[in-house]
Formats: C-alpha cells, sequence, structure tokens
C-alpha cells in the first residue's frame, strides 16, 4: 500500500497535471500562463519542450513528488503507458541512495510507481542499460537514475564523455528507424575515428549508437531532482536539449529562474505534520563547553518526553565540531563527552560522520536496537542523510562564520513518522549556537534558511524562537493564556542610520549594528506599537524616495513579525468549535463531506445517454487530431508521443475488449461499482465505434486523450446527479447536531493554518487567531483600499469580536467549509464573538452579485445558520446592500440585532 500523500503533495501533483494537459494542447507557454496566477514570465530554454518546476521546501518529500510525477507527465503529455524516465541527481552519493529506494518494493518511492504501473517497471543506472533490448522499451516504464555530470558538456567536448561514444551493446535499438527520427541525432565524424578506432571512414555519417542518441531516440522525461545543485551551469539547457526530452520536471527547495509551477510554503509544511517549528534558538556566549552541556541537557529533557509517546523515539543531538585546527575538533569533543560526562555517556552513544571517518554507513539509527544519540560531524552529513530522530543541533562554529550550519538545521527539523507528536516539546527543534548576539545569531540563521532551505522570508522570521522566552506581560490576559509583550525584532536599513535620526526618548528602545550594507536596528522586546511607528517614522525621514520603499517592506516585516508573537495561538487561546453541517446516514449524523455526500445521491450511470460531447477525431494522410472539451475549454491535441508516432507506421492488433480493459483501469470514479462502470464503457464504446464511426485504430493512437474525456463525462454526469438533489430532498436534510462536539464540528487549531501569501500591511491586526493571515491585500492594484481588508479591519476592530481568521480555500483539513451542489464553499472570515457565537462573513463584489455561485453560497450559508437562536451567525455582505446600507452597516446590524 503506497504513502498517502499529504494535502499540500496532492495539490502540487493536481497542478502539474493541469499544467501537462494544457500544454499538450496550447503549448508550454502558453499553458504556465494558464496555471500560474501570478504574471511570471516562462522561460523556454528548451525550444518549447515544456518544463516546469515544484518548489519544496526542505523536509517536503521531493524526492517522492518526483516519483508520482512520472506517471502524471507520462498520461497527460507524453501520451504512454511505458515511459523511459531520465532521473538525473546531482551526486553520486545521492544516485545510489535514489537507485537503492526505487529498487526495494516496500519504499514509498517505489510504490509511487508500482500503483501505476504495477509489474511493468524496471529501475536501472547507465551501466545496466546495456543489458535493456529493444522488446522491454516498448513493454514497461523504464527509470535510469543517474548524474547530470554524465551528458554536461559542450558540444565540441563531446568525445571527453562516454554518453557520447559509439557503442555496440546499444545497436539493436537503431536497427529499422526512419529518417524522421534520426534528424537530430549526433553522427560519426572524422574526429571521431580518433577516439574510437575501431570505427572506420565507411562509418562516417552513420548515426552514433550512443547513450545520448539512445534517449534521443526515445523522447525521455526528465526529472531533476535537487535542481538548485543540478543545473551544471551554462551547459546544462544545450545538454539536455541533445537528449530531446519529452518534457523536464525539476524539484528544489531554492528555485532560481526556475519556471515554478506550484509553491509550497513551509506552513503547509508544518501542519502537514512533515517539520518541527519552531526551531528554538539558545546563544551561548561564553564557551563550547556550555553550548555541549545545555545541548546534552535538552537532549535529555526529550527523551524522557519521548518515552511516553505511543511510537519509538530516540532523540539525536547533532554536534558540528570545529575543524581539525580548532579548539573544538572532533576529537577533543568526543574526549571531552567521555570525560566530562562518561558516567552517563558511553562511548557507543557517540557517532562520527565527517570525511574519513564514517561511523554511521551500516548503522540504522531508528532501530531500537541502536545506542546512538550523538552524532559529531563538521560540515555537512553525508548528502541524503535524514534521520528524523535528530531534534537538537549544537553549533560550536562560531555562527558567523560556520560552514553548512543550515544544512544541519534543516536535520533536525524533520518529524518522526511525519505525524505531529502528543507532547508539543517534541514538535520543535533545538539549536545550540557560539554567539555573543543573540539578534545577529537570530539573523544569520533566518538569511540561510531562506537563501539555502526555501523558507520564504516572512516564514523564517516566525520559525526561530529564542530561549528563554520573553517575559509575559501580566497585564494582559485572555481565554487559555497570557498575552506576551512584542519581541525583538531585527531590521535591516540600506543605509548608514545617523546617531541623532532616532529621538532621545525613544533609543532606549532600540540598538544600533552598523554594517557594510547599513544598519541593523534591533528594536527591544517590550516595545509598544506606538514607539515602534514613531521608530519607523524617524528612520523613513532619513530615507531618500527609493530607500523609503525599502524601509517601508522591512518595518512592515518586522510588524508581521511582533504581530504574529502576539497572536492568539501564540498564547494558548482556543477558538470555538465550529459546528458544521451533516446529514443522517443509517440512522447516525455524519459530518456532510464530499463522501457522505456522494453516497447520499442516488444516480446511476447507465440511466444517462451515452454520449461524449467535444471529443473528436480527425485524419488526413499527413495529420491525425484530437478535440477535447474540458470544463468548457477546447483542448487540440496534435499526434504527440514516442508510441503514438511508431504506432501511425503499423495496422492495430487490439480488439474492443483490449480497449476496455485498458479505459477500466485508467478510468476510476469513487461510487461506481465496477461492473457499473464496465457496462456504461461497454456502451461507450459501441457509441463511438458505430454512431460517431470512428475506427478501432483512431481509439487506440487517442486511448490518452478518450480516458481523459470519459473521467471528464463522469464528473459531469455525477455533477448533474448532486444538483438535482441539493435542489430536491437533501438540501432540506443538511442540517447541524444538536450539541456541538469535536466530532461534528471543525475547530480551528493551533499552529494549523497553512498560509502561502502572508499579509504585509501597516495595520497591526490584534485579533486574528493566527500569526499570519493569508492572501489579505491592503490595496488593490490602482492604490485604493481593498473592500476584503476593509472586511478585516472591521472584524479587528468590532467590540463583539473575540477573534477571527481569514478562511483558506481549498484546505478542507484546515479551513471551515460548507457542502454545495459543486464542491465546497469557503467563507472568507470566521469570527468567534465575544459571546461565544460564531460569525461567517462571506464578502461579494457588485459584479457578483447576481452570480449563480453567490446564490449557491448565501442559500447554503442560512441553511447553516438556520434554528441557531443567533449562535450561528451567517452574512453576504456586499460594498453596499440592496437597502442601501454600507459595509460596516451590514455588519453592525448582524451583530447587534
Amino acid at each position: 500500500m503506497s504513502l498517502q500523500l499529504k494535502n499540500y503533495q496532492n495539490q502540487s501533483l493536481q497542478a502539474l497535471e493541469q499544467f501537462f494537459t494544457l500544454a499538450a494542447s496550447f503549448g508550454a507557454e502558453r499553458a504556465f500562463k494558464q496555471c500560474v496566477s501570478e504574471n511570471i514570465q516562462y522561460n523556454d530554454r528548451l525550444d518549447g519542450i515544456p518544463s516546469v518546476c515544484l518548489r519544496v521546501p526542505t523536509g517536503g518529500g521531493k524526492t517522492l513528488l518526483a516519483s508520482h510525477s512520472i506517471p502524471i507527465a507520462a498520461r497527460n503529455y507524453a501520451n504512454t503507458d511505458t515511459p523511459i524516465v531520465l532521473w538525473l541527481v546531482p551526486t553520486d552519493m545521492i544516485r545510489q541512495q535514489t537507485l537503492t529506494a526505487l529498487a526495494d518494493v516496500t519504499h514509498p518511492y517505489r510504490q509511487a510507481l508500482q500503483g501505476y504501473y504495477g509489474d511493468k517497471l524496471k529501475i536501472c543506472d547507465i551501466e545496466s542499460l546495456q543489458t535493456l533490448n529493444k522488446h522491454d522499451v516498448n513493454q514497461s516504464c523504464i527509470v535510469i537514475v543517474t548524474t547530470i555530470q554524465i551528458f554536461n558538456i559542450d558540444k565540441e567536448k563531446t568525445f571527453q564523455r562516454n554518453a557520447y561514444a559509439f557503442d555496440e551493446s546499444l545497436s539493436e535499438h537503431f536497427t529499422g528507424l526512419t529518417d524522421f527520427q534520426t534528424q537530430n541525432m549526433d553522427r560519426v565524424t572524422a574526429d571521431t575515428l580518433q577516439y574510437q578506432p575501431f570505427l572506420t571512414e565507411k562509418d562516417i555519417g552513420r548515426v552514433k549508437h550512443s547513450l545520448v542518441n539512445f534517449f534521443n531516440l526515445h523522447r525521455p522525461i526528465i526529472i531533476v531532482d535537487e535542481a538548485h545543485k543540478n543545473r551544471g551551469g551554462k551547459t546544462f539547457f544545450p545538454t539536455l536539449k541533445r537528449l530531446n526530452p519529452s518534457c523536464l520536471v525539476e524539484l528544489t527547495a531554492t528555485p532560481k529562474d526556475n519556471n515554478v509551477l506550484y509553491s509550497v510554503s513551509a506552513a503547509e509544511l508544518k501542519v502537514a505534520e512533515m517539520i518541527k517549528l519552531p526551531v528554538v534558538l539558545t546563544e551561548h556566549p561564553h564557551s563550547w563547553q556550555d553550548c555541549i552541556r545545555d545541548a546534552l541537557i535538552q537532549r535529555k529533557k526529550l527523551e524522557l518526553i519521548a518515552q511516553k509517546e505511543k511510537e519509538y523515539i530516540r532523540p539525536i543531538l547533532l554536534i558540528q565540531a570545529q575543524d581539525k585546527n580548532g579548539e573544538a575538533n572532533v576529537d577533543t569533543v568526543k574526549q571531552h563527552l567521555l570525560s566530562e560526562y562518561g558516567e552517563e555517556i558511553t562511548e557507543e552513544w557517540i557517532a562520527i560522520s565527517t570525511g574519513q571517518t564514517k561511523e554511521l554507513e551500516d548503522e540504522n539509527l531508528f532501530s531500537p536496537t541502536s545506542k546512538v544519540k550523538i552524532v559529531i560531524t563538521v560540515e555537512a552529513l553525508k548528502e541524503g542523510w535524514d534521520c528524523s530522530f535528530a531534534y537538537v543541533l549544537a553549533s560550536l562554529q562560531n555562527i558567523n562564520s560556520a560552514t553548512d550550519v543550515e544544512q544541519l538545521l534543516g536535520r533536525v527539523l524533520r518529524m518522526p513518522y511525519a505525524k505531529l507528536r502528543q507532547n508539543d516539546e517534541l514538535n520543535k527543534a533545538y539549536a545550540h549556537v557560539i554567539s555573543s548576539s543573540i539578534a545577529q545569531a537570530t539573523m544569520l540563521l533566518k538569511d540561510r534558511m531562506v537563501q539555502n532551505m526555501g523558507f520564504n522570508k516572512w516564514e523564517a522570521d516566525t520559525a526561530i524562537v529564542v530561549n528563554p522566552q520573553p517575559e509575559l506581560d501580566l497585564g494582559q490576559t485572555g481565554s487559555g493564556g497570557i498575552k506576551p509583550n512584542a519581541p525583538e525584532v531585527i531590521i535591516s536599513v540600506p543605509f548608514e542610520v545617523k546617531a541623532d535620526t532616532i529621538p532621545t526618548e525613544l533609543q532606549p528602545s532600540v540598538q544600533k549594528l552598523d554594517n557594510s550594507q547599513g544598519t541593523s536596528l534591533v528594536i527591544n522586546k517590550g516595545t509598544t506599537d506606538e514607539e515602534f511607528d514613531q521608530i519607523e517614522q524617524a528612520i523613513i525621514d532619513q530615507a531618500t524616495p527609493k530607500q523609503k520603499v525599502q524601509v517601508k517592506e522591512a518595518f512592515d516585516d518586522a510588524r508581521a513579525e511582533r504581530q504574529a508573537h502576539q497572536a492568539p495561538e501564540n498564547w494558548n487561546a482556543t477558538f470555538a468549535l465550529i459546528p458544521q453541517l451533516g446529514l443522517f446516514v443509517d440512522g447516525e449524523w455524519q459530518v456532510a463531506d464530499k463522501e457522505t455526500i456522494e453516497d447520499s445521491v442516488e444516480w446511476n450511470l447507465l440511466d444517462f445517454p451515452v454520449q461524449l460531447e467535444g471529443f473528436n477525431i480527425r485524419e488526413t494522410v499527413n495529420s491525425f487530431e484530437i478535440d477535447l472539451n474540458i470544463e468548457d475549454q477546447e483542448l487540440k491535441y496534435g499526434q504527440l508521443g514516442r508510441q503514438q508516432i511508431q504506432f501511425s507506421d503499423m495496422p492495430t492488433l487490439i480488439t474492443e475488449n483490449d480497449l476496455l480493459n485498458w479505459l477500466d483501469r485508467k478510468v476510476k470514479r469513487q461510487g461506481l461499482t465496477q461492473i457499473q462502470l464496465r457496462a456504461y464503457l461497454t456502451k461507450l464504446i459501441s457509441y463511438l465505434l458505430n454512431v460517431r464511426n470512428f475506427t478501432l485504430t483512431q481509439l487506440h493512437r487517442a486511448q490518452f486523450q478518450l480516458s481523459l474525456a470519459v473521467s471528464n463525462e463522469l464528473d459531469r454526469l455525477f455533477e448533474l446527479a448532486r444538483k438535482k438533489a441539493f435542489q430536491g430532498d437533501l438540501f432540506s436534510q443538511l442540517h447541524v447536531a444538536n450539541e456541538p462536539k469535536l466530532e461534528n464540528s471543525f475547530e480551528f487549531k493551533r499552529g494549523m493554518y497553512p498560509v502561502k501569501k502572508p499579509y504585509r500591511g501597516s495595520f497591526k491586526f490584534k485579533k486574528h487567531f493566527y500569526a499570519q493571515i493569508d492572501d489579505l491585500k491592503e490595496k488593490t492594484d490602482g492604490g485604493n483600499i481593498s473592500e476584503e481588508f476593509q472586511c478585516a479591519q472591521l472584524l479587528d476592530l468590532h467590540p463583539k469580536v473575540k477573534y477571527w481568521v481569514r478562511n483558506i480555500p481549498k484546505q478542507p483539513q484546515y479551513s471551515f467549509w460548507l457542502p454545495t451542489e459543486k464542491d465546497y464553499f469557503y467563507p472568507d472570515f470566521v469570527a468567534e464573538l465575544v459571546d461565544g457565537s460564531i460569525f461567517v462573513l462571506e464578502y461579494k463584489g457588485g459584479h457578483l452579485d447576481t452570480a449563480d455561485d453567490a446564490r449557491v453560497k448565501n442559500a447554503i450559508g442560512k441553511q447553516w445558520a438556520k434554528d441557531s437562536n443567533g449562535k450561528r451567525i451567517f452574512l453576504m455582505a456586499k460594498k453596499q446592500d440592496d437597502v442601501g446600507r454600507s459595509l460596516e452597516e451590514q455588519i453592525n446590524q448582524i451583530l447587534i440585532s
């Protein structure tokens, strides 16, 4: 059974599927623009060949996504069930690890592929490629794992790489090729004879039977893992062009000039329980011995806590020693551990992992029989090293000059078993560093998280907390906890701040650290909002017009960091349970999620007429085109893919039953029995052959587009049945359970808010439950205050509102939703009132007031609020309603009444 994907992983793969579906019809550039909402330029470095990137921060499972990307690219763009895949990794170490994982039938990487290809799957390296015969190529998905280095070179120097050499062991793959297939392949030249003397002058002009030409022939799907390390300089894309890929998928935490199709935030990894956050940072200004002492205490404390967990966890301490010439080198640190803590620490607890000493090579750190609790290294641990039991990092190198500290920090971020632990102490990571300034240490670590770990700046700002925690302001209490003072924040100013810039009365609140780029301002903890704003204004007054923009952005970031620290979720406040709509099923009340709704909709696929509107095949002597209509979008496919091109030259041996069985495997829909689906597919194939007059050969050649059209048709038919049910009795049966309980309600849980586009602005919200606010623009593109921002302000300032949340769409696990006749409706705002009532607010601009979706949302919102005696309030607000009330008046009216 393959590993169940997290929500962000499914969304990444859905974006990839949408892109390749559109790219097959419209081309890569247009498809990219349709899929990416931001105005991002597509870099067409492969002359029309689709090339996109998935951005996933450290710890997000990039390699698992790579495995799942293969069948998506194969069926939606390359049009084949037997793809050749070239999987490129940056180093030989990662190559070996990837090969081992893909060959292991119990590993999630292998299971991801096996779930689609079954036993028609071969994993190999370049050397074993020579054992593949021509028959294998068209019968299995073949994944070849290697490094880019074996191909990457200037065109004039290809003789220096064996991949470009004539290799007789590959000759059978080059028999019977057409001129079209060989037109772009390397050929034997007079220069070739110098390096391969077994060739003669008669061979000049002959197609090289080379590794590069093998890939050129079969148009591989290319996967580039760790793309930021794997680009190989200016020759990278020219090299890929020689391989003639069908498409390219890159995965990286830190993209640079990549075509980023989908970007995952660190917040999404946290709520998906993939990583430990925040990182609790402790500085040690006096000695490395102090750093080790406190790190050992930290590890021991976590070990005692871990003993109460259901799953086995043995917290591990990573120590980054100084190099061999340093005082705290590897040998000294190990001796210190054994001499100072010998009564507690034994030698078998300690493993050294350096370039010379590799004591982790054969150690299974996850095994309960392993004794290792401390790992000493100097620079990075071996590439690909991954042990989620690593919890504590002690870096004995000065943080200002420490090498690879962020790589080691990444090692302590991974969550054991990708599952939130019972005790919150085990949901955090811990770092102890040598530094005389905690402010500088924090700033440096944040910068490295952004530069090398895939964190956004706003994520890094909240990912590190200083230990001990700031003092609490006992005068500001709330339900569940005490609101802390504003934290210390660091602001980079792009010029030298003069000594008299900051007013005298504010100078005790600020530390000024000059550097080569300007000045770093340390705003002390406990500084009030008014003082913070005054400091900002003083700096802006000194800035040039260009610098004012940079200063404003820097202070907005710091303001958001202060706001995040003081958010209710961070002082143990709780948000009231929000009752959900449900249905009685077999005498039991159940939340009306997709599965419950589907089970409640009565429909028979065979009751609908068999048709496939929008699907068409046009064939001439020189062309073969397929038309589809998917979600009101007309798609046109030319003759694509290795398999289809080869198929054009030969008659088909496929039967109607073969096509039926193939479609039965590819087309799936929840709620349909196989008997019902096969009966429908049988009628459909007969309809296409006898009514639409397509030939079986045509349908075979268009089988991938046909399966897509059938899947879309099944979705359309179910949507009709669901809509009919909602317009009938089903809607009136939806109701809230009599007594709100966790099992029949939604809960905004602390730390579970997968923000992607955080709010940055001058207004400081004080009642937003979470530390960040997702996708809230202060101003429109025209410079006016946005209407949704006004909604948020009105909620934050309203005396009846206790907490509120900006609801994130398409996050069913972490956001409040209501069922509709199509899918889920995610209201814009959800608020808890001071009396415990729940207020749900959806804002709609005037241009959408009469839209059908607005009508549906308003109806389901009122159904949710029905019969609640004012405990559930729903409002679909407008800039001005039908009786002339303003937005503020609408909110006041419904909350006061």
